[in-house]
């Protein structure tokens, strides 16, 4: 099977807020997605992004929201119409297999595609209800909720279950990715790299994408 190429999707959560959209316009011909992680205060201690924010971008990013909050279906009709074109929800905070389906379908109707997401204490087996009807699956790398963590390498090993069971599923990683572990994570199975400071926090963003690229190479 060809690989599929590595996407790269710095999270604006690293940004200089104070200056978002001069932030975004540095990484806009580089990229390949945009993330915005949504928090609410409750999953996770901190708040940040909500759909005001979402609707003031000026990206032809495609944009990929991360909702960790507790009510996500309270957030999806929303987050649509703000323009996501993808809106990944958390399996800790919605249990059931009926409404993760329920979620699924949503997104798709708007127009989206559908990601969950594991945090790093949380195994795949969590997810094999909803697995084969999902278009990605998000492997968090840290503790979600604050950015500029350390990577734990320990989640490697949830990626490579994961893409051997799903071999056609695009499987993200956010956390503490850098030029230093990025070529585990595609090793393993990742296909899609969330990378925060690693890249707002250079001041040649462009060389930053590109030194991921080439390590993913």
């Amino acid at each position: 099977m060809t690989p599929r190429p590595v996407l790269i999707a710095p999270s604006i959560l690293s940004a200089d807020l104070a200056r978002l959209q001069d932030e975004i316009d540095t990484i806009e011909q580089h990229a390949d997605w945009l993330q915005i992680d949504v928090m609410d205060g409750h999953f996770v201690p901190n708040l940040s992004f909500g759909a005001p924010v979402i609707r003031c971008l000026k990206t032809k990013l495609l944009l990929d929201v991360h909702l960790m909050v507790t009510n996500p279906a309270d957030r999806i009709d929303e987050c649509l119409a703000a323009g996501a074109k993808h809106i990944t929800f958390h399996a800790e905070a919605v249990g059931s297999e009926r409404d993760r389906n329920v979620l699924i379908a949503r997104i798709r109707e708007g127009g989206a595609t559908a990601g969950i997401a594991v945090n790093p204490k949380t195994g795949i087996d969590a997810i094999d209800d909803v697995v084969g009807a999902l278009d990605l699956v998000l492997v968090m790398s840290v503790e979600p909720g604050f950015g500029g963590q350390e990577f734990l390498p320990e989640v490697l090993e949830k990626v490579r279950l994961l893409r051997k069971r799903s071999p056609g599923l695009m499987i993200q990683m956010d956390g503490g990715i850098n030029e230093k572990n990025a070529r585990l994570c595609v090793e393993a199975g990742a296909n899609n790299l969330v990378a925060g400071h690693c890249i707002f926090s250079a001041k040649d963003r462009a060389r930053a994408i590109t030194t991921l690229r080439n390590v993913c190479a």
